[in-house]
């Protein structure tokens, strides 16, 4: 299947419906062009929250939005499903799997990146990167499956998940999975004890979040520190297992079993690029000049965390993403038109932010003091939502995410499908009191933990006030 334009008007093929992608796509409204978008999924995620589905915070449609609903403001766009195989600059055509060819006059690849895994043994294997709505998903349920496995079958052993990466998302992660154990599991999974429960978090660097103020960053260590963090800097990961992670610290190595790794340390170009007739630089990202355009290759442009100038590398966040899609799109018009070049593109830094958890967060804000705690937390999430895609996302992830973090005694996880539980041995539940039969046939208790102070209050003034009802029933003498 081959796809051409039907119109004399110039075609404009766009690889990505990220940041980038749609920021260069709304800005070509009014252009006399047709726009092509192409996209492997039907929708844009919102990556930054992913770890909030990740943690049974938010539900995958409030971070998702349908691609083919940008047409409801703009006929000047179709969107196609589809991955990119292979590039004929030469021909300008883009083929994608399923056999369809694309032409274009200009093409603007704004693809993305997946997981680096640095040529670590076991880490592609056996650890879970954060960066589509599925593993996002994989990784809520897993934890899930591991929780209710362990609330039936007993702790025999710790339970420990691994955040390897101290930027970002890796804190945010880390940050959200230990309130999830302080504050939720404790009402959620009473059959757990929550002290053999472990988040570590690995960072090879010195430090967490290190693009940020030293004060900054202490903070932000603190504060993960205060939420029983097991924090492991300047600690290199040397392999990754089924069972567990290998680290390094001041060459002594140490093995840290656990059910759970999560990567969140650095990206890549996807393997794909190699077979598109570009030029890569490091980490595989495709190189272009001043303008965002592919270098050697005219009418080729990359934007976003997919791209990098050799002479003035950019951040792979998404605010580069957006104004280089926007500037790309001045390019494309200026040439259409016969008008003089804009000014090569300048990143204009409006800061960056990171939450460690509820009420607590950092940000570096342009023309703002530098702020932690509640402050910088309740601008991240104006900012987070503000950024969202359509009016719903923005009211669910709202709704959501107060009563998460406003109301404190709410334990709603947004949870999907688990695993049936087996017992490891056959199992009696009598009241709250589970009886594990052996295989000899005699039966044993398992052990509870003690009563809490405030229930045994709130447990003898009911048992008093019954046996006051009682008094006033009997005949009296």
């Amino acid at each position: 299947m081959s796809v051409d334009r039907t119109s004399p008007r110039p075609h404009v093929v766009v690889v990505g419906g990220g940041f980038g992608g749609l920021a260069l796509v709304r800005k070509l409204k009014r252009a006399d062009v047709d726009i092509t978008l192409i996209d492997r999924h039907t929708y844009n995620t919102f990556q930054p929250l992913l770890y909030q589905v990740a943690t049974a915070s938010l539900n995958p449609g409030d971070i998702t939005w349908f691609l083919r609903a940008i047409r409801s403001k703009q006929d000047n766009v179709r969107f196609l499903k589809g991955t990119v195989v292979e590039m004929d600059h030469q021909a300008r055509t883009v083929l994608l799997d399923g056999n369809i060819t694309v032409a274009y006059d200009y093409l603007v690849l704004a693809n993305g990146v997946t997981a680096n895994f640095f040529g670590i043994p076991g880490a592609e294997e056996y650890a879970m990167p954060l960066y589509r709505r599925s593993q996002a998903l994989a990784l809520r349920d897993l934890i899930f499956a591991n929780l209710e496995d362990a609330a039936v079958n007993g702790q025999d052993r710790d339970l420990r998940v691994v955040v390897v990466g101290g930027g970002a998302t890796g804190v945010e992660t880390a940050g959200a999975l230990a309130e999830m154990r302080n504050l939720d599991m404790p009402v959620t999974y009473p059959e757990l004890d929550k002290s053999r429960i472990h988040i570590s978090l690995v960072e090879m660097g010195e430090h967490v979040l290190a693009p940020f103020h030293p004060k900054l960053r202490d903070y932000a260590k603190k504060e993960l520190v205060k939420r029983g963090i097991d924090l492991r800097l300047k600690t290199a990961v040397k392999e990754v297992r089924a069972d567990g992670v290998l680290i390094e610290h001041d060459g002594a190595q140490e093995f840290l079993p656990a059910g759970i790794v999560v990567w969140a340390s650095g990206v890549a170009a996807h393997d794909a690029v190699r077979n598109w007739g570009v030029p890569q630089g490091r980490g595989g990202r495709i190189e272009v000049d001043a303008h965002q355009e592919v270098r050697g290759v005219p009418n080729v442009f990359a934007i976003g965390d997919t791209s990098i100038n050799p002479d003035s590398p950019l951040p792979q966040l998404g605010q580069p993403a957006i104004q280089g899609g926007k500037h790309v799109a001045k390019v494309i018009e200026a040439r259409l038109e016969g008008k003089a070049m804009p000014k090569p593109f300048k990143y204009f830094d409006k800061g960056t932010m990171a939450t460690i958890g509820r009420a607590s967060a950092i940000a570096q804000v342009r023309y703002l003091p530098r702020l932690k705690g509640f402050p910088a937390w309740f601008i991240w999430v104006t900012v987070h939502v503000a950024l969202l895609l359509g009016s719903r996302n923005r009211f669910a992830t709202m709704t959501n995410l107060s009563l998460k973090y406003a109301l404190w005694r709410s334990h709603n996880a947004i949870v999907g499908e688990t695993p049936y539980v087996i017992a490891h041995e056959p199992k009696k539940v009598v009241g709250y009191e589970d009886q594990v039969v052996s295989k000899s046939g005699a039966k044993k208790k398992v052990a509870r933990k003690p009563i809490s102070k405030k229930a045994q209050v709130r447990k003898a003034v009911a048992q008093q006030t019954l046996d006051e009802i009682d008094d006033v029933d009997q005949p009296r003498a």
